[in-house]
């Protein structure tokens, strides 16, 4: 491989990870928002989540055809500039003069957000995976986008968090209105800096083949797409609810009277952290230990992680790091609970990188329609989280994670037996 062709790659690989920063950026928002509305519509709490992953339903296989059309740069300049349109509509929510309309045009803008992000997420994952080759190394490549895709969602809840600290009937979105400006800016920069960057474009010299079989001839990959749609609802789920827990002051919550907030954005944003340390760890370990042993492996710890979660009782307490308006950080006593669901961030941090992977292993030239359908599955991180919201409501927050452990089972299944490509047969070049 020439010198050119190396740096090339370089400057493609530094700039698919940045996507993947950009990414949890604006997804890692709608969360902690959440918090902002839930107090004014108790419906509200996970609605811009859903609208975010909602749009996923409707823009993956658009996407993926719009990698075979115009290319990977064109596709992420134009979800570049639709990210930017949302977060401007997000911040038209906090203006006055909207009234009781303001929830509506907020989820307008988390739901034009989750076009951008779902062509983002379109086109950094098999970029990636094309460049390190597929296999191992195209997993480690993916890890290491992941690892700055969770450094930026530690950011932001903790962002959110310290904006907001502690939410009343005023807490309004005008409060965290500096980070939808700080989004807009990098939103700009970033298209700008895409403009001018080289990006390999593999699926234009096939653009206009027509193929006997498709990705969803593929169990494997049929599998891995159900796969992720249970992921995104348990890598979204499990900080949210903390969060959730953590804010709500009654005796159903943690009932942290003062900055329960900011102090459930900072403790969610432990789970964020250890989402980077687990990625740069699998990162490091990717050439040597296979993609399957890793999925299988973290799946069963996470499953025992949430099981001690739901069984310890919530006036058994331990000091976690937080943040309070008058003390700024420090720690603080939360249920014992949150310290093992933070946890299974370490878990959870590999698995879209390996599900991926898995799921797109041999399917050569069906990699880019395969990418669109795969995003198309990650509304389940909008409809899961729902789910479980709505069973805290009936059950308890800490009950609410049986359907975590679900969906962990699942997992683990698709880790040992559907992760298994029995469609060899099947022409790929």
């Amino acid at each position: 491989m020439s010198k050119t062709k190396n740096n090339s790659n370089l400057v493609a690989i530094i700039t698919m990870c940045f996507i993947f920063a950009m990414i949890s950026f604006v997804t890692n928002m709608a969360a902690p928002f959440g918090n902002i509305w839930k107090g004014q519509y108790s419906w509200a709490g996970m609605m811009g989540n859903m609208m975010n992953f909602a749009a996923y339903l409707f823009m993956g296989i658009p996407a993926g055809k719009m990698l075979l059309k115009v290319g990977y740069k064109k596709t992420t300049l134009v979800a570049l500039a639709t990210g930017f349109v949302g977060i401007v509509i997000q911040w038209l929510s906090s203006r006055s003069f909207l009234g009781s309309s303001a929830i509506y045009v907020y989820l307008l803008g988390a739901f034009i957000c989750g076009f951008c992000v779902c062509m983002l997420n379109t086109v950094v994952n098999p970029m990636l995976n094309i460049l390190g080759g597929g296999g191992n190394r195209g997993n480690q490549l993916i890890q290491t986008g992941g690892t700055l895709n969770s450094l930026m969602g530690t950011l932001t809840p903790l962002l959110v968090g310290v904006l907001i600290g502690t939410v009343t009937e005023n807490t309004a979105m005008s409060d965290v209105a500096p980070l939808l400006f700080i989004a807009m800016g990098v939103f700009a920069v970033a298209f700008v800096i895409i403009s001018l960057v080289k990006i390999p474009e593999p699926a234009q010299e096939r653009k206009a083949t027509v193929y006997e079989h498709s990705a969803w001839n593929f169990r494997h990959f049929v599998l891995g797409a159900v796969a992720i749609f249970f992921y995104v609802g348990i890598e979204i789920g499990i900080p949210a609810q903390v969060n959730f827990f953590l804010s709500d002051p009654s005796a159903k919550g943690a009932g942290i009277a003062v900055n329960g907030a900011a102090i459930g954005g900072a403790i969610a944003a432990i789970y964020w952290l250890l989402m980077m340390v687990g990625r740069f760890s699998s990162t490091l370990i990717s050439g040597k230990v296979s993609t399957r042993t890793q999925m299988t492996v973290v799946s069963a710890v996470a499953i025992l992680l949430v099981l001690v979660a739901i069984f310890i009782p919530k006036s058994v307490t331990v000091n976690m790091p937080g943040y309070s308006a008058s003390d700024g950080f420090g720690m603080f006593r939360v249920p014992l609970s949150c310290l093992f669901l933070v946890l299974c961030g370490l878990c959870t941090s590999i698995m879209w990188g390996a599900i991926f992977n898995l799921a797109v292993e041999g399917l050569g030239k069906y990699t880019e329609a395969a990418s669109g359908i795969f995003m198309m599955l990650v509304v389940g991180g909008g409809i899961m989280p729902l789910i479980q919201e709505y069973l805290a409501k009936g059950v308890g927050y800490m009950n609410s994670y049986w359907l975590v452990i679900a969906m962990l089972v699942y997992l683990l299944y698709y880790a040992l037996v559907g992760s298994k490509n029995v469609n060899k047969d099947i022409p790929v070049d």
